[in-house]
């Protein structure tokens, strides 16, 4: 976005450094990363970053509201009764497109949000590959309110451990399947936090355990990375180890899974801001006999709690919005209309940045800290979806500072 920065890293560019920079990447952990990383990161001059932060703070502001709890309940499944969830969750992330304005200005424009974890420990180690491979310039970094690669990762181990020193673990389904592993494998290695499968955990006396090398040990903190939407996928033998959750006492969450359902594509029509597209539940829109009214080309419809871009409506019609048996699970959205302004040897791309929100518990607020970044050429921005092209895939922004 800042065209001489783009020159100059398109310049030195060669398949070398790309091949050193998936080196690293890969070093620590061998076949590790299942998707795509892009050749290049995105820079970010001044104005957007601000745009962006301003309309985070807005989001951020929402949640911190004393009427959020009311506001949200709806939002948490039937029979969902896990104990101890805290006012505020510990992280919120937040996706924004590089968008085109009406005017054909570029600005920021909200996806989606989630209050659950992201590659909060992948992103460190992309940058560190990126400076590595790369020069890069002077005056950017992928952190935010002046956080660097020391700073973040301390504010990063305390919010995962707590300060407590209670026994953590990284709970996840099948962890060494999924495509975000080896995010998991740096979380276990640099803040000595034991991933466990939701198939291990057993209930005694109230409190959740596993077993390490036959040793049981009791779990007092979970880092929760169980997608609700993955878990309904599961075996019923699975989705009953999650039922345990309900029973145990006294255990601490980053994040509860309630914050899952509250923080989502369901406050979507709660929010104003001009970064936000104007979002309806499907639900409302039938009650109301509005469906019918809209312009439905103009609009996209996805499910509120699925995950990578999964069960996404590009062109939804009356019809195919008829179909939809759960319409209170759907929000219809705004179209984004992605701006192509990232100049590459293989054509212009495309991207979405996810910023990463942390709970400042001396400031009593969310802190932007990090991010992720996705680039794409195609119409659905997922790494999932941009595995053939160049100059695409997970990728991290640099921000002008």
């Amino acid at each position: 976005m800042i065209p001489a920065i783009r020159a100059a890293f398109n310049a030195q560019f060669s398949p070398e450094k790309y091949h050193e920079y998936l080196f690293i990447l890969n070093e620590k952990f061998k076949d590790s990363i299942p998707f795509r990383i892009a050749e290049t990161p995105v820079f970010i001059d001044k104005s957007f970053k601000e745009q962006l932060l301003d309309a985070g703070e807005s989001i951020c502001q929402f949640i911190t509201d004393p009427s959020f709890q009311s506001k949200t309940t709806a939002a948490i499944p039937t029979g969902l009764h896990i104990p101890n969830e805290q006012a505020f969750p510990e992280c919120i992330v937040i996706d924004f497109a590089i968008a085109e304005g009406p005017d054909g200005k570029i600005i920021p424009q909200l996806i989606e949000l989630q209050g659950f974890p992201s590659l909060f420990a992948f992103e460190v180690l992309q940058a560190q590959a990126l400076e590595t491979a790369y020069t890069m310039p002077s005056g950017f970094s992928p952190f935010l309110n002046e956080y660097d690669h020391a700073s973040y990762l301390e504010f990063l181990k305390t919010m995962i451990q707590g300060d407590q020193g209670k026994h953590t673990i990284l709970l996840e389904i099948k962890p060494y399947a999924q495509k975000t592993r080896l995010d998991l494998l740096l979380t276990q290695a640099w803040f000595n936090v034991p991933i466990v499968c939701l198939s291990e955990i057993y209930l005694q006396d109230k409190s959740l355990y596993y077993k390490k090398e036959g040793v049981e040990i009791k779990i007092e903190r979970i880092y929760n990375r169980v997608v609700y939407d993955e878990l309904m996928q599961q075996a019923p033998e699975m989705q009953s180890k999650f039922q345990l959750l309900e029973q145990a006492e006294g255990l601490d969450w980053v994040n509860h899974p309630n914050h899952f359902f509250r923080i989502s594509k369901y406050i979507l029509p709660l929010l104003t801001h001009p970064s936000i597209p104007v979002a309806h539940l499907l639900s409302d829109l039938k009650k109301n006999q509005q469906l019918a009214n809209l312009a439905l080309d103009a609009f996209i419809c996805k499910p509120l709690f699925s995950f990578g871009g999964q069960g996404v409506m590009l062109n939804p019609t009356i019809a195919s919005l008829n179909l939809i048996e759960d319409p209170e699970n759907w929000v219809v959205q705004k179209k984004v209309h992605y701006a192509a302004v990232i100049d590459t040897p293989s054509g212009k791309s495309k991207a979405e940045i996810r910023l990463f929100y942390f709970w400042n518990k001396a400031q009593h607020r969310y802190v932007a800290t990090n991010n992720l970044t996705r680039i794409s050429k195609g119409s659905m921005i997922g790494v999932s979806y941009n595995d053939t092209a160049t100059w695409i895939g997970g990728s991290i922004s640099y921000f002008e500072q």
